[in-house]
């Protein structure tokens, strides 16, 4: 009786395509805002769902000791730094009351995973705080207080007014100024600390006023940052930053083998 033929299955019917996962770091409260008496571990949802809407795996990173961030960035592809509190300066400023600190240990954290990262040879990215914290990481500084530090800056959304948009203009011969693919982008903006210095990275983009709006690293493993919200910023720009990161991200995990 003559047997049917062998089915062949094409060679990649076979073969389970991991996502590109990104870690997110989570935010710290431990002073008590959400519950009296207790630390919480947060974060905006709208991160998770524009990496997931970009094509990547979210996966949150909960604050812990500095010591555990290489253990966790094996596990990821990229890294993601979010909008986060305020950091202190050191010395008092007229309008000291306005500042919603930082934790010690979330700043330690998220500085060991950008470190630990970077000796992988992993993107980052960093959105408002995380941006800030990576110009610091990389020997740069920060304008605690836009409306004393520089007060012929627009309002870019500080205190009680909330979000508001502006322009940037971002180079046109820089990795996030491909990505995006505009030379002008209106963004939104909710901050009021900025970038004063980039240290040892490149400013990429400004707004009108001259407040540094994005930078990226020179050269070593790629690391960028944005001081607007491509989470939740209106029109597709942010999902295309988003998308271009996860897909460099995913790339680079390719030729790690």
């Amino acid at each position: 009786m003559p047997q049917p033929a062998a089915v062949r299955l094409p060679h990649d019917a076979y073969t389970f395509r991991v996502p590109t996962r990104i870690g997110i770091s989570l935010c710290l409260d431990a002073r008590g805002q959400w519950r009296p008496g207790r630390d919480y571990l947060y974060a905006d949802r709208a991160y998770t769902a524009a990496v997931a809407a970009a094509g990547g795996l979210p996966l949150h990173l909960p604050v812990q000791e500095p010591t555990a961030a290489p253990a966790l960035i094996a596990q990821i592809d990229g890294l993601l730094i979010p909008g986060g509190d305020d950091f202190l300066p050191e010395t008092p400023y007229p309008e000291a009351a306005l500042f919603e600190p930082l934790d010690g240990a979330q700043i330690a954290f998220d500085e060991a995973l950008i470190a630990a990262a970077s000796a992988a040879g992993k993107p980052v990215l960093g959105v408002c705080y995380g941006m800030q914290l990576l110009a610091l990481h990389a020997g740069g500084a920060l304008h605690y207080h836009l409306p004393v530090d520089r007060p012929d800056a627009h309002d870019h959304g500080t205190g009680a007014s909330g979000t508001v948009s502006h322009r940037v203009e971002l180079r046109p011969d820089s990795d996030l100024g491909r990505w995006i693919g505009q030379r002008t982008l209106e963004v939104n903006s909710r901050h009021h600390q900025a970038v004063a210095d980039a240290g040892t990275m490149r400013v990429v983009a400004r707004a009108d006023d001259g407040v540094i709006e994005a930078i990226e690293a020179i050269e070593g493993p790629p690391r960028f940052g944005v001081q607007w919200h491509p989470e939740s910023i209106e029109g597709d720009a942010g999902s295309r930053l988003l998308a271009a990161f996860i897909k460099q991200a995913g790339a680079r995990r390719e030729r790690r083998g």
